[in-house]
């Protein structure tokens, strides 16, 4: 397999810095130091940071360096209304229009989920959980959901990684990911939708504790 482009690369660190705390909501990145302490040149370092501001993980500012975003409770369940409709759509249509081989994908990022689940690391489990949810979206066979879904995914990516840590909470995921993939399977419209609405509305249950009284 290829490796994706220096630039993708390099966002999937920075990106992965967030999520595990190393750089924190508000801090600055800095093009030119990052780029020495990767070893790279700044024009890749350039387009990484590019990269994480179009997911919202970055808030580019002119003349300074760009920041970790830190967006208000307000705007991340506005997020995650958005994001709870795409994907009951996205399983009403994968109920439709799935392949045989969509679905084995699908049931096999469940079979993996519950394979690490006593032992992964909330980051490698968290990775796999996104897998699972833009492999249904990829299976609607809508790329205008699909790209949409993609979007609205990166933006909530800190959000649904601060979620997934929780440890506690990886046996409702899967119990609720094994349902999907039954409804999938019997290509049932009401319960696939259900349950991924179910799934996002426990996302807001379970990040309301790391925002202010103020921010909500």
């Amino acid at each position: 397999m290829e490796k994706p482009p220096l630039h993708e690369q390099i966002a999937d660190q920075l990106r992965r810095s967030i999520l595990l705390g190393h750089l924190n909501p508000g801090d600055s990145v800095k093009e030119r130091d990052n780029a020495a302490e990767l070893g790279v040149s700044r024009t890749p370092m350039r387009e990484a940071i590019r990269v994480l501001a179009n997911e919202g993980l970055l808030v580019l500012r002119p003349s300074r360096s760009p920041v970790v975003a830190n967006p208000t409770y307000k705007e991340v369940t506005d997020n995650l209304n958005v994001i709870r409709s795409l994907e009951s759509l996205s399983g009403e249509l994968a109920c439709e229009r799935a392949t045989a081989s969509e679905l084995d994908v699908v049931n096999s990022l469940h079979e993996q989920m519950v394979r690490i689940s006593a032992t992964a690391d909330p980051l490698d489990f968290f990775e796999t959980d996104m897998a699972f949810h833009r492999a249904i979206a990829q299976a609607s066979h809508n790329q205008s959901l699909t790209d949409t879904h993609r979007e609205y995914l990166a933006r909530l990516w800190r959000v649904r990684y601060l979620s997934a840590r929780q440890r506690s909470d990886r046996a409702r995921v899967l119990e609720q990911h094994g349902l999907i993939v039954s409804g999938l399977q019997a290509r049932d419209t009401a319960l696939v939708s259900r349950e991924l609405a179910s799934h996002v509305r426990h996302i807001d249950t379970n990040i309301t504790g790391f925002f202010s009284d103020d921010e909500s």
